[in-house]
């Protein structure tokens, strides 16, 4: 009787730290940007695993069109491959974040391991910009306490999301549309993908036709589209359990 009370027990704190590393919306392991001030008219768009040749291209055309900025959490070493995108990227005044050199999945990572991918994703994109990122995004949204720390001791904030497209499942468009739509509450942090971390030159096509519409949808109704770092300061992060997951 008392193992099956502990086994029950050590089953539900094993639970709960899983929940900690892995809901894009918990605190429990540190304090992590999640989304701006609920409800307001403000919503940014963020893309992870670039940078990707030819669909970060093509997605910038999407964004320019509508004068619209975005965020993108790119992979070092796609940096090292396409630098002349991560240039445009920045030209366009587009915000750049570090999303680790190779993606590996950091709740396993011992913290040297870590640390040396975030630095190397540093050196990447700052040997191409001129500037460091100061915003980081974990692989998969898994992250410890010593991942939040080691982010923090290299001047960057973790960002999350709370608006999940699963667009990395290639679902098409008008899928990925009504996905985010179901979330949506005003003030989101929407997570996109424009490449893969597996290999460049993902298909991302039906991601930008989801970009489109979503722009154009939401500023119909008077939304604005913001980077994350002038929503950071648009009021207090609030975790949000809703029905959301996470991605790569």
């Amino acid at each position: 009787m008392l193992g099956s009370v502990l086994g029950v027990g050590a089953g539900a704190v094993a639970g709960a730290a899983a929940y900690q590393a892995m809901a894009p919306w918990a605190q429990g392991f540190g304090r992590t940007f999640v989304s701006g001030a609920r409800g307001s008219k403000h919503i940014a768009l963020t893309y992870d695993d670039g940078p990707n040749d030819p669909h970060t291209l093509r997605l910038m055309e999407v964004l320019a069109r509508h004068d619209v900025r975005a965020t993108f959490f790119l992979i070092g070493r796609y940096v090292r491959q396409r630098p002349d995108i991560v240039r445009d990227l920045v030209k366009a005044g587009h915000v750049v974040g570090n999303h680790t050199f190779t993606h590996p999945h950091l709740i396993v990572s011992p913290a040297v391991e870590t640390r040396n991918q975030l630095e190397a994703c540093q050196r990447a994109v700052e040997e191409v910009t001129g500037d460091a990122p100061r915003l980081f995004r974990p692989p998969f949204g898994g992250r410890r306490p010593a991942t939040l720390r080691i982010v923090r001791s290299l001047a960057m904030e973790p960002v999350m999301w709370n608006v999940t497209s699963w667009d990395w499942k290639m679902p098409p468009a008008e899928k990925i549309v009504q996905t985010c739509a179901r979330q949506m509450r005003g003030g989101d942090v929407i997570l996109m993908h424009d490449g893969s971390h597996i290999a460049m030159g993902a298909d991302r096509s039906q991601t930008v036709i989801a970009t489109d519409r979503l722009i154009e949808r939401y500023q119909g109704d008077g939304y604005q589209f913001s980077t994350i770092p002038p929503m950071m300061g648009m009021g207090a992060v609030r975790p949000q359990v809703s029905a959301v997951g996470r991605g790569p």
